[in-house]
């Protein structure tokens, strides 16, 4: 009996109870990170071959989890009155906070989820670049929306912010035009990655010329573009001029393309000859995508031939490369075949009447 009320000693559980609501709390952050683990392998059991980083969740899930037991049980500590009221408002901020932070990892998880069952390294990857396009934005402007509203959720958990607040309501119809006139340029460029993201006149890994730089679309945000330029260089634009600016894009319906190349030969050369050279070139490397192969003369001047060679491939990059070694083998065959066809001035001397 006297062990009893020892027990219901208020200074011993006053004691007591905050010390073993920390153990309580610390075991289930320790058994809730082995149950998430156990799930994450049973779940990527049927997630066969689609890599999808389970663990972005897995501490902001147990921190939120924590702070929201800990919220649960802070009515039964025995703190005073003003440091209790400390105590909920410190938590209450930390919850809000860490389910921002799990709601930003969440979403970025299931982006990696969708984006999974998708073969980027295809040549013909134009539905994976659309849906990685509207995810990416998507994503981007929940994360800015999250960000917004866990702010302002922490900043009306304080009375004085709170009044402040009612205070300035009755003005903030005027205080709104002051910013939107302000923030105009920022406001249309905010609208202008939306409506990128909805009409996708670019997406995630087209091939485009922009200021006559030949790139890959690499990073699209609400305010820029990231171009990657071929010799790894970093193209930064605005995302306004996508639609207010004439750019190319070679992957807009298909990443297939059609290249040319030139060649200016003397008017001895023999054509079919180096049509049917054309011919082996192509079908003897796999760069070819056996659609389109021809060779036409497409000028004639005082000095020569011009003559264009049209080679099909499945990518950009592939096509330079198949222009390249046609120019290559085709120059490297007259050389050695055909020299009299490589082009030439002529002099010729005119006899004077004696």
């Amino acid at each position: 009996m006297n062990i009893w009320q020892e027990l219901r000693n208020p200074e011993l559980v006053r004691f007591a109870l905050p010390v073993l609501i920390l153990l309580a709390g610390f075991l289930l952050y320790m058994v809730s990170g082995s149950l998430i683990k156990r799930l994450i392998a049973r779940f990527r059991v049927s997630l066969i071959e689609i890599f999808v980083p389970f663990e972005l969740i897995q501490i902001p899930f147990r921190v939120t989890f924590i702070i929201a037991v800990a919220l649960f049980l802070q009515p039964h500590l025995s703190f005073s009155g003003s440091f209790s009221a400390i105590v909920r408002h410190a938590l209450v901020i930390g919850l809000i906070l860490s389910i921002a932070w799990f709601s930003i990892r969440l979403f970025r998880l299931l982006s990696s989820l969708v984006l999974g069952r998708f073969q980027k390294d295809e040549p013909d990857n134009l539905e994976a670049r659309r849906v990685e396009t509207h995810l990416e934005v998507l994503r981007k402007v929940l994360n800015v929306l999250i960000v917004i509203v866990a702010v302002s959720a922490v900043l009306m958990s304080f009375d004085t912010v709170r009044q402040i607040g009612i205070s300035l309501l009755a003005s903030a119809g005027v205080a709104g035009i002051i910013i939107g006139i302000a923030a105009q340029k920022s406001i249309a460029t905010l609208i202008a990655g939306i409506q990128i993201a909805v009409t996708q006149p670019i997406r995630i890994d087209d091939v485009v010329i922009v200021e006559g730089e030949w790139g890959r679309i690499e990073e699209i945000t609400l305010t820029y573009v990231v171009v990657r330029i071929w010799d790894q260089r970093r193209l930064v634009v605005p995302i306004s001029y996508f639609l207010e600016q004439p750019f190319q894009n070679w992957t807009r319906t298909s990443s297939e393309l059609i290249g040319s190349v030139y060649l200016y030969t003397d008017y001895s050369v023999d054509i079919e000859a180096v049509r049917r050279q054309l011919g082996s070139i192509v079908r003897a490397t796999p760069l070819w995508d056996k659609r389109v192969e021809n060779l036409q003369v497409t000028a004639a001047t005082d000095k020569g031939l011009e003559l264009r060679a049209l080679v099909s491939a499945s990518n950009a990059s592939e096509v330079w490369d198949l222009r390249c070694l046609v120019r290559e083998r085709l120059l490297d065959y007259l050389q050695k075949h055909h020299p009299e066809s490589l082009p030439r001035v002529r002099i010729e001397p005119t006899m004077s009447s004696t």
